[in-house]
């Protein structure tokens, strides 16, 4: 169960660091100043574990002070794991940390009655509450059945009625608190994950194209391609975690008492998708690159040098192009893309003197260039 409020945490605060951030992060006293003085990734781990704290508390006083319950372990549990990466998870945690633990008290009641051996029981309540578990319906939850049953049997409560009925409502009522707290106190938003996200995203996807730009400038093809398979992964890797933030940051608003308020980045999500749109056409443009540049048997099929400094030039201008998208609010300049396209595409026309060959790898090239174009008209 430690494993399972880690892995909260890392969905409250997961993120892509900097190099300065990873240094104070190994710093504790400089990753605290940071936490208090500047809204982001630090302060939303010490606000949500501090809310965990609070939630997890205030479970236990109510549970054995108010309540009177005895040994309510449950109560915390449940608080802690309700305090989520977003509200709209913490309640919908709620009816499935419920259901899930009302399943295994009542799996352990019956196998309590029915089952006369302690461990046999046991055995039996792990093994059906572990497959009922699996059930999609309880999401994460779904492992509290055969857990609760477990612990319920190990107690030796199973028989008891009023001992039964105790775990469920200390369960609700740790969940409820874990709710109400992430609900009504700084409920985390995450729109600042969008402006460096979409930082990230168009500098990685500007110097991909920088990168093809230099490689078609060539008059032969590189030796080596890794370096740009490399860049490839690397640039993947920054659109999967720009996806995660714009899903992230929509879910956070969902329910949420604080979404009415301007919040930081919200400004950078319609650039973000866009940069994101991107990648279809981008990786197109990255297989036909290394399809046509790589195929060294074949120099022939390598498109003409004054093509291809036409083409090279299409990709510098799309790198700014991109740069630009990623600043929200910059003009996005596409006259000069539009002119080059417009002059590769009337040559793949009308120049017979490249040869089919030449032409046909100037086209392979100059199709996913157009896409890209075509998904920055509209952005």
């Amino acid at each position: 169960m430690a494993g399972r409020f880690a892995q909260v945490l890392r969905l409250q605060t997961a993120d892509h660091s900097s190099s300065d951030e990873e240094q104070h992060e190994r710093n504790p006293v400089s990753w605290l100043a940071r936490a208090l003085r500047v809204p982001g990734r630090e302060r939303r781990i010490l606000v949500q574990s501090a809310k965990a704290t609070l939630a997890a508390t205030a479970a236990w006083l109510l549970a054995t002070l108010v309540l009177r319950l005895p040994q309510p372990f449950l109560a915390p549990y449940a608080a802690v794991f309700l305090v989520e990466a977003t509200v709209y998870r913490s309640l919908r945690g709620w009816l499935q940390q419920v259901g899930s633990v009302a399943s295994g008290v009542l799996l352990a009641a019956v196998a309590g009655q029915l089952i006369p051996w302690q461990a046999v029981a046991l055995a039996t309540v792990v093994f059906l509450g572990l497959l009922a578990g699996s059930w999609r319906r309880f999401g994460d939850s779904g492992v509290w059945v055969g857990v609760t049953g477990m612990l319920v049997i190990s107690y030796g409560t199973a028989r008891e009625p009023v001992l039964l009925g105790d775990r469920l409502l200390e369960t609700a009522l740790g969940a409820a608190i874990g709710v109400a707290v992430n609900t009504l106190i700084f409920p985390p938003l995450y729109g600042e994950r969008l402006a460096a996200a979409a930082g990230r995203l168009g500098k990685a996807l500007a110097d991909l194209l920088e990168s093809l730009s230099d490689v078609i400038r060539r008059d032969e093809p590189p030796e080596d391609l890794d370096g740009l398979l490399s860049h490839e992964q690397d640039t993947r890797s920054q659109v999967l975690a720009a996806e995660e933030a714009v899903g992230l940051t929509r879910e956070g608003r969902m329910l949420n008492l604080r979404r009415a308020r301007p919040s930081a980045g919200t400004n950078h999500e319609r650039p973000l998708r866009t940069l994101i749109g991107l990648w279809p056409a981008m990786s197109q443009l990255l297989a036909a690159v290394r399809t046509t540049a790589g195929r060294r048997e074949h120099p022939f099929e390598y498109p003409w040098p004054d093509a291809r400094e036409s083409l090279a030039d299409l990709m510098h201008h799309l790198a700014g192009a991109v740069q630009s998208v990623a600043m929200a609010g910059e003009p996005v300049e596409l006259d000069e893309c539009r002119a080059l396209l417009e002059k590769l595409e009337k040559r793949l026309v009308t120049a017979d003197e490249d040869g089919v060959p030449a032409r046909l790898g100037l086209g392979t090239m100059t199709l996913p260039a157009r896409l890209l174009l075509e998904q920055l008209e509209k952005r």
